[in-house]
Order: C-alpha cells, then structure tokens, then sequence
C-alpha cells in the first residue's frame, strides 16, 4: 500500500474559503479539508456516503432537518442523498471519506 503524505499534497479548492488535500483511490476519496472560520458550506447533496471527521476546530453541520455542532474527535455520517450545509464556527480540519470517489473533485483547481 503507498503511503499518502496528505501535508506535501498540493491543495485544491473546493468551495470559497475551502480547500483540501486530496487523494483518490477506485473506491474512496480522501481528503484533509482545511476551512476558513466564518465560511458557509451551502446546502447541497450528491449519492456518495460521506464521513466527515473533525481534527481540529468547531464545525456546525446540518443533516436533513438536524444541526448539530462537531468538535475536535466527533464525527457526521452522511447518508447518500441528504442534503447538508454546515457553518465554520472557527478554523477548522477535518478528514472526509466519499465513497465511492469523488469523480468531481478530480480535476479541481489548486491553490496557487
């Protein structure tokens, strides 16, 4: 298995105020998604299940009719399909998990 050194990955942007280091596998993507603290991720969804890990920061996500707040050590599930949006509440990194891989995210632009 290689090893993936997601700090020497070149960041690519994925929404204002959102940018992240990515890998793709032929089943998953990976990525360490840095945000900006007062970004607003706008409610979309897509049929990928989604994890979405916080490493660091405070992330206020809503799930379908739910909000919630995640902190450093909690996790979101994201069922296929569900619309979601979230709000930065500070900096924030957080890990998320797409299966299967997010064959939109592969040709991102990167930061310069």
């Amino acid at each position: 298995m290689p090893k993936i050194d997601y700090l020497s990955l070149r960041r690519q942007i994925i929404w204002p105020g959102i940018s992240g280091a990515i890998f793709h596998s032929d089943k998953a993507t990976i990525g360490h998604i840095y945000i900006e603290a007062g970004t607003v991720l706008p409610t979309h969804h897509h049929f990928h299940e989604q994890w979405s890990h916080v490493i660091e920061g405070c992330f206020e996500f809503t799930l379908g009719d739910e909000t919630m707040v995640l902190n450093p050590g909690e996790s979101a599930y994201i069922p296929p399909d569900l619309p979601h949006s979230g709000r930065a509440l500070t900096a924030c990194k957080i890990i998320d998990c797409f299966i299967p891989p997010r064959e939109d995210w592969k040709d991102l632009p990167y930061e310069e």
